[in-house]
């Protein structure tokens, strides 16, 4: 029977000092024991999350928008049709691409 446990194959990756530097953060941040082990993880556990910058451009304004809106009403004390509108429509543009990001994340292994 194969002894599924046992590692002795080597994978060598080049890697920058910065980088290193980096690495090193994350795994003593992790809480695993070894090196080998926090790399085994982030390569059969880790995830990688893309986001065009769309979205986050998408986000951005909408955030502006709101902000914009928040100091007009504080100084006029009124808040009108169209910019309850804006900020439904851009909640609605955002929704799905939020949701699906929220489902994922709950999904990660912690």
């Amino acid at each position: 029977m194969k002894n599924e446990n046992k590692r002795d194959l080597y994978l060598k990756v080049r890697v920058s000092h910065e980088e290193m530097d980096a690495i090193k953060r994350k795994f003593q941040n992790s809480g695993i024991d070894t090196l080998s082990g926090f790399v085994r993880a982030m390569i059969f556990e880790g995830y990688i999350v893309q986001m065009d910058g769309n979205e986050l451009r998408q986000i951005h304004k909408l955030a502006s928008s709101i902000n914009q809106i928040a100091v007009r009403v504080n100084s006029t004390g009124k808040i009108y049709d169209n910019d309850i509108a804006e900020i439904k429509d851009g909640v609605n543009k955002l929704w799905q691409p939020l949701n699906f990001l929220q489902t994922k994340i709950l999904q990660l292994k912690h």
